[in-house]
């Protein structure tokens, strides 16, 4: 047979009722969508803690923050149908050296859900809300750890070799959830009435942001190496460049939130030494500054990186602009509010905004998305077909 019969012979395999309809969209909600969580939480967020604040902008920030519990649910709801309906696609996306590091954005877009529910729900809903807010941090930290520690420990294992070219900055993503839950955990400690229970989520927390952020400038190190030697990521990865924003805007965040509740727990509880809570106040502020001014060198390459691609497709990665940056402002105003400056408040609110105007475009982009429906996509998926048509030949063999 000729090499343009055998050309002809080829066909593309043929659509099955997974491939078309709700099947589909299920079949490729990787765990990258609950980015959007983390995007419309931190925006939440952001309009709420705005130094230069009003009324109407607390009650749109309590729309958007009931907008990501909804989104949240949705998602939770459909991935549990996913690997419930097709429990194989689990394993592919888990040992897959890219989806499952998005497996890091559920506990932070959780923990976005957290923060918004003690600053709005508790002082309206009191006592039990309290308890309630403090069951769903112990469980976001849980979750933190567990996949800080298990997916990049798979990265390790896996059998085929990584090379350093092939690296993103996705790699942070599950190492950043325990850093996230740490700040959450330092706004959990604010409104526990128990001081010895404001003592224990203060020392947790302190304990998940040295999981994290040590490991993750680690990371970083090894993102600057790839980016030297290797050049900037492609453009459909582009936007991942802004990723390592987001330890050191929310790791700066951390420390000073869990210094200013340390000031305050632990004379109470009568912990360490009388001037141990005002000098971890003081050690957590210079902390912050630090991890902001390096947040400083990553902001301008990220920046560089996009001017200099001018161009590139919209997919779900866009959301990769909004956290970073979002928590970087979040770090931003805290700085404002702890100095007092002007400057870094100022400073902040004009971050907050840019990042709020972003995640209006990127939300507008995944609507159309969304609608037209090309932005499902499970890069998983592609190997997973590959083994069953392995398996498929094996057999007829």
């Amino acid at each position: 047979m000729a090499p343009e019969d055998r050309k002809e012979n080829v066909h593309p395999p043929a659509l099955t009722k997974h491939d078309v309809g709700w099947r589909r969209v299920v079949r490729n909600f990787t765990p990258s969508w609950f980015s959007i969580n983390m995007g419309t939480g931190i925006v939440s967020t952001l309009l709420y803690i705005l130094p230069y604040n009003g009324k109407w902008l607390y009650w749109i920030s309590i729309v958007i923050f009931a907008l990501n519990v909804l989104l949240f649910t949705t998602a939770c709801a459909i991935s549990i149908l996913r690997y419930t309906i097709y429990p194989e696609i689990f394993r592919a996306m888990i040992t897959h050296p890219t989806q499952s590091m998005f497996i890091g954005t559920l506990p932070m877009g959780f923990a976005t859900i957290i923060n918004m529910f003690c600053f709005v729900c508790v002082p309206a809903w009191g006592g039990w809300a309290r308890s309630f807010a403090w069951a769903m941090w112990i469980v976001d930290a849980v979750i933190a750890v567990v996949t800080a520690l298990s997916l990049p420990f798979l990265l390790m294992s896996r059998n085929d070799e990584t090379h350093l070219s092939s690296m993103t900055a996705v790699w942070l993503l599950p190492i950043v959830s325990t850093v996230v839950a740490a700040s959450s955990g330092a706004i959990i400690a604010d409104i526990l009435p128990n001081p010895q229970h404001a003592l224990w989520t203060v020392i947790v927390s302190y304990i998940l942001w040295g999981i994290g952020l040590p490991l993750a400038l680690m990371v970083m190190v090894i993102y600057l190496q790839r980016l030297t030697l290797h050049k900037i990521p492609p453009k459909a990865m582009i936007v991942s460049v802004f990723l390592p924003l987001g330890p050191l805007g929310q790791g700066g965040f951390g420390a000073m939130k869990l210094g200013k509740a340390a000031q305050t727990i632990f004379p109470q509880t009568h912990t360490l030494d009388e001037s141990s809570g005002p000098m971890l106040y003081t050690m957590g502020f210079l902390i912050g500054l630090i991890l902001w001014s390096f947040g400083l060198v990553w902001l301008f390459f990220a920046s560089a990186s996009i001017a200099r691609c001018k161009t590139f497709p919209f997919n779900i990665g866009w959301w990769g602009f909004t956290f970073p940056l979002g928590v970087y402002a979040a770090c931003t105003c805290q700085i404002g509010a702890e100095l007092p400056s002007a400057f870094f408040q100022i400073l902040g609110t004009i971050l907050s905004l840019c990042v709020v105007v972003l995640w209006v475009v990127v939300s507008m982009g995944t609507l159309k998305g969304v609608i037209a429906g090309h932005i499902f996509h499970a890069p998983c998926l592609a190997d997973l077909r590959t083994k069953e048509d392995g398996q498929d030949i094996a057999k007829t063999a």
